[in-house]
């Protein structure tokens, strides 16, 4: 009986959603923050029947070959990010799992009494990320069968994802960690067939069902009620499952949520506005440069998965990735003014609509300077592999060089929302 009451309440809280947002001052749930109209070119998806493309999803096997060639040969960058990496506690065999029963996000709250443990999780995907990638590099398989250990020890004790709506951030941010994780031991003969089929399904379970209940619900607010972070991670979760369940219908939701989709984790919202320099602003670039820099590296993850599976979205709207980046490293790293249109943020009001506004008048000063790992995976795509110019980008990767991963950036959430290691994995001759 529960089982019906939540299968019908889910379309509930989709039609909620609609309705609230009609109520609202923009039909598009972006508060009436509109550029021209342009001719936009979308990226297809192909029929569910088609076969993902496993290519270890952000990182092939001819990535690790040009890596371990650039470490033998003591060759910089590469050499650093290595040793970046090997330094890491979490990328050691001594490592041990802390998997919980009930991941907490949003807890000490009215939905879940409990405090919040999501630290563990955080940790424990950033040490079998880590330890995979020495893996791949050195051969030495003690260092998968940690990452496996972690990985199951998740999938047998965890069962569910609780707390307020933070639930969200939870699975969409470790969500596409655990299977980016994941995908890329697929192929390791350790990892027994029935416990890799377990972990899939885990994944899909606990996972998975709250990034598809918060995507098409929005928690029954309106759709430009949450920034665009909440949306990309979300987003980037839902294509890495997709991959790493073999399952094109959910890659496919995320490719047309990230083009099309009416939230503000649409590339065009998130990157909102593009001045006449070529610069191009974000959604939450007047809210804080913590939030706009994680949006910058969601995009560029959710980016570089999507070229792995043949999908081009780096160079979707004319490059409108590249502007952003550009736009948010020269105030971050270059730190020279930018220009800012005026944004109107509209949200839920008490009555179920979306009347309440927020308005940014300019760029925020707060978190200005903010470091993230997030770098070298935008500059290489596009003055490495495409032979563009991102004079800022490039000015940011330099700055940031060697990038660490989770555990060198503080013990906070922010330092573990990336995987990180850029330096080593994605630096292109």
């Amino acid at each position: 009986m529960k089982r019906i009451t939540f299968l019908m309440f889910i379309p509930l809280l989709c039609f909620f959603a609609l309705t609230s947002c009609k109520k609202g001052k923009s039909d598009n749930g972006n508060g009436g923050n509109t550029e021209p109209v342009v001719t936009v070119k979308y990226i297809d998806t192909l029929a569910p029947t088609v076969p993902m493309v496993h290519k270890g999803g952000l990182h092939s096997d001819e990535d690790f070959i040009r890596m371990k060639t650039k470490i033998a040969a003591n060759a910089e960058p590469w050499i650093s990010g290595w040793n970046k990496l090997i330094a890491n506690y979490h990328a050691q065999l001594t490592y041990n799992p802390n998997p919980v029963e009930k991941l907490i996000r949003g807890g000490n709250s009215a939905e879940e009494p409990s405090p919040d443990n999501y630290s563990r999780a955080m940790n424990d995907v950033a040490a079998a990320y880590q330890l995979t990638i020495r893996w791949k590099i050195t051969g030495d398989t003690a260092y998968a069968d940690k990452a496996v250990q972690i990985l199951n020890a998740w999938a047998s004790v965890c069962k569910q994802i609780s707390g307020n709506s933070n639930t969200a951030l939870a699975a969409g941010i470790y969500g596409y960690q655990f299977a980016m994780a994941g995908e890329l031991l697929r192929n390791y003969p350790g990892w027994k067939t029935e416990d890799f089929t377990k972990y899939q399904d885990w994944m899909l379970k606990v996972f998975y069902s709250v990034n598809n209940s918060f995507l098409t619900t929005h928690w029954g607010t309106c759709y430009s009620h949450y920034w665009a972070n909440w949306d990309l991670c979300n987003v980037a979760s839902v294509m890495a499952i997709g991959i790493l369940t073999d399952k094109r219908t959910l890659y496919n939701q995320a490719v047309h949520y990230f083009q099309k989709g009416f939230g503000n984790g649409n590339i065009l919202k998130a990157i909102n506005y593009i001045h006449p320099d070529g610069l191009a602003q974000l959604q939450e670039s007047g809210r804080d440069q913590g939030h706009a820099t994680l949006c910058i590296a969601l995009m560029g993850t959710i980016c570089e998965i999507a070229w792995k599976q043949g999908d081009d979205f780096y160079g979707f709207d004319n490059n409108r990735l590249l502007k952003g980046c550009e736009y948010i490293a020269k105030y971050n790293v270059a730190m020279l003014a930018v220009p800012f249109k005026e944004y109107l943020r509209y949200y839920q009001d008490p009555w179920g609509g979306c009347n309440n506004a927020e308005k940014h008048t300019e760029v925020s000063s707060a978190g200005r300077g903010n470091d993230r790992p997030m770098w070298e995976l935008v500059y290489n795509h596009y003055v490495k592999r495409k032979g563009l110019t991102a004079t800022y980008s490039e000015m940011a990767s330099k700055k940031v060089r060697p990038e660490g991963g989770g555990g060198d950036y503080g013990p906070n959430s922010g330092g573990f929302d990336q995987l990180g290691f850029g330096t080593l994995l994605y630096s292109l001759d």
